[in-house]
């Protein structure tokens, strides 16, 4: 599959087209644009030019066949996937920042970056990214009897167990994050926190950034109010995990490698 190169035009005499339509959050895409719509330019996917579509609300040129961003993971790549949740952002972005949020005037597009400027009071609006933390916590030494903590999330879409997450405070470090969110939803204590990858993540707008953490202290107590239960799983009974689309698998899946390779 060819690799993605996100930018603000393409490059001259693109060799096709792509377009990403978003009717609603869902995508509908086709080598040809389906009606006279705002279409932003998300970058170059190969040789091919790739646009968002902002569908109006009360059009649907898929005819029913558009797919949410879960459901159009198992329809293409992982960098088709990529491109379509760029498109379900950017698109997200211009359609709530019509208005300044200073002054009320109508904004326009910056034409030198990706942002919404106010011509009236010059405030300018760039496409929200909200990081956040995604931690695997482990407990002994590594090997088979070696535990990770997975925990089911109350707002869970499936009755999955998966890595604890949470969104980075204004002002607060990445590892830092990972300790507070942590202690926060499951009363647990880490340290030697190692950063494993990241994964952008467009429900709504985050930025999933993946680690590993060792357990230093603590039982496990759920805050209720956003884990239904936790646990402590060896590699040969983990219960029901995430899917393939989620970083938390990876970060699992790595996790039950180094054993089986090691």
């Amino acid at each position: 599959m060819a690799s993605f190169l996100p930018a603000l035009a393409p490059v001259a005499d693109p060799s096709a087209h792509r377009y990403f339509h978003v009717i609603g959050s869902s995508i509908f895409v086709d080598d040809r644009a389906a009606g006279d719509w705002p279409a932003h330019f998300l970058g170059m996917l190969g040789e091919e030019a790739c646009w968002g579509v902002d569908v109006p609300a009360d059009d649907d040129p898929s005819y029913g066949s558009a797919l949410d961003l879960y459901s159009y993971f198992g329809h293409a790549s992982e960098t088709e996937w990529m491109v379509a949740g760029r498109a379900v952002q950017l698109v997200e972005w211009s359609r709530t920042h019509r208005f300044c949020g200073r002054c009320a005037a109508p904004t326009e597009m910056s034409g030198g970056d990706r942002s919404m400027r106010c011509p009236a009071c010059g405030l300018l609006a760039y496409p929200r990214l909200a990081p956040a933390m995604i931690t695997l916590v482990t407990k002994g030494e590594p090997g088979p009897e070696q535990q990770v903590l997975l925990a089911r999330g109350v707002q869970f879409r499936s009755p999955v167990y998966s890595c604890l997450a949470g969104f980075v405070e204004p002002g607060e470090s990445l590892e830092s994050a990972v300790q507070r969110e942590v202690y926060e939803e499951v009363g647990v204590e880490v340290a030697d926190v190692q950063y494993r990858g990241s994964q952008p993540w467009p429900f709504p707008h985050s930025l999933m950034i993946g680690f590993r953490a060792r357990w230093t202290a603590g039982e496990i107590v759920c805050d209720t109010t956003e884990i239904v239960d936790a646990q402590w799983y060896t590699r040969d009974a983990l219960p029901p995990i995430p899917p393939a689309i989620s970083i938390a698998r990876r970060l699992i899946d790595e996790w039950v490698a180094a054993d089986t390779e090691g």
